[in-house]
């Protein structure tokens, strides 16, 4: 059994200056406190000194690969963008540009404080192949777009990275279903989805009410929201990751509540794209379980979670007129265990014994990390997602002094660079 033990370390909720040990057995946390387990003596030691510990962010929505299309078109209304900009080159992406896409953004993260995320997207298969090789954690689907000529062979690749993947690398995978939006999936193949999900033993990630025009469209059409179609359908029976979820009434938010729906809330996207705010306030009111998410890097334009977390502790306060609302104590747990918990990881999110050991140590020797008032807000309000410096994902180093462990760094610059030459020049 693998043993590593970070010494010195300050924790969030320990006085500045008291200094703490955590000690890591294979992939979980064994122990935090002040002593050095007898049994830790001869264990690697990481060495904590300057540092602040942390859980690792856990980004609850993205399509990693988007990285390859980041800056490539911007300022547009989400339809126009999906349709004039995106799709047309994510048509010409093959296995390769999507590994090396992967691989960027698993680094992006990685060097940012994310040690877990959720990814929609194609050639699934090889972007759980860049998380292990790097060492990252993530629930990985299969988008999945109903009205495309090919979309039962999307299924069936599903179905595949079910049966492949899930559990892969030493639990650092798991594999949900990722039936794209209402508006791109038509009711007969839902059902089909939600049938494969059920016979996986699967969960489902799904882009629900993120426009106020999508949601009014499939009113007409339907007669009800989407939210109330997919609960009609049972989806919601099987778990559901429910990305953006800007536009809810009142009875979709008890309808979510009741079937334990959990919310990937996406601020930084949802106003880049003029989508609008999610109403976090009363979803958390109604004890909606909401986790933060990033998007893709071509909505966004990064994978910075602490980008996030400051979003979502400011963005609600201005638009309820309630500086209560989500204080920097809750954000930080959207960011962490509450995002563990909508990406249905058990046991991850917290700095304890028996939790998984995804930990983040931050660099705290500069200027906007004195004086030391309160860690907790330094971290959410004034630090960089630069700050941080050693990650350990699953019990084992991937980031040291700022620098990947687990690949060349410079390879995947330069990998994901030509793909996106060729796909723009194509």
């Amino acid at each position: 059994m693998s043993k590593l033990l970070i010494k010195n370390i300050e924790l969030l909720h320990t006085p500045n200056g008291k200094l703490q040990n955590i000690a890591i057995e294979d992939k979980k946390i064994a122990y935090v406190g002040k002593e050095v387990p007898a049994a830790f003596e001869s264990a690697e030691v990481v060495d904590g000194k300057g540092k602040l510990a942390t859980a690792g962010m856990v980004n609850t929505h993205g399509h990693v690969s988007m990285t390859l299309l980041r800056s490539y078109a911007d300022d547009m209304a989400l339809m126009d963008w999906l349709e004039n900009k995106i799709w047309p080159i994510e048509a010409k992406m093959n296995a390769n540009d999507i590994y090396w896409g992967a691989m960027l953004g698993i680094v992006e993260m990685l060097k940012g404080g994310t040690t877990c995320f959720a990814d929609m997207y194609c050639f699934m298969e090889d972007v759980a192949k860049a998380c292990v090789e790097t060492g990252m954690r993530a629930n990985l689907c299969r988008g999945l777009i109903g009205v495309a000529p090919d979309a039962d062979v999307k299924l069936a690749e599903n179905d595949v990275l079910a049966e492949n993947w899930q559990g892969a690398g030493d639990g650092l995978i798991r594999v949900t279903y990722g039936p794209h939006a209402p508006y791109t999936c038509p009711i007969p193949y839902l059902e089909k989805v939600i049938k494969a999900a059920a016979d996986h033993k699967a969960e489902i990630q799904m882009h629900l009410c993120e426009t106020k025009f999508e949601v009014e469209s499939y009113a007409k059409e339907h007669g009800i929201t989407p939210i109330k179609m997919m609960d009609k359908l049972g989806m919601f029976e099987l778990g559901t990751i429910a990305a953006h979820a800007v536009h809810l009434t009142d009875e979709d938010m008890d309808i979510m509540a009741a079937k334990k729906v959990r919310v990937a809330h996406n601020p930084q996207s949802n106003l880049k794209l003029a989508s609008g705010v999610a109403n976090v306030a009363k979803m958390l009111e109604k004890g909606i379980c909401v986790g933060l998410g990033t998007d893709g890097a071509s909505s966004n334009n990064n994978l910075d979670m602490l980008e996030e977390c400051r979003a979502v502790a400011m963005l609600h306060k201005a638009t309820t007129f309630n500086p209560l609302v989500v204080p920097a104590a809750k954000a930080w747990d959207m960011a962490t265990v509450d995002g563990a918990k909508v990406l249905g990881f058990e046991g991850l999110g917290k700095l304890e014994a028996g939790q998984l050991a995804d930990i983040v140590l931050w660099d705290t020797h500069k200027p906007y990390w004195y004086p030391r008032h309160n860690k907790l807000s330094q971290l959410v309000y004034a630090a960089n997602s630069s700050d941080a410096d050693t990650i350990i994902v699953n019990g084992k180093k991937v980031l040291e002094g700022g620098k990947l462990l687990t690949f060349d760094e410079e390879k995947i610059y330069a990998e994901a660079q030509a793909c996106a030459e060729r796909l723009v020049n194509k």
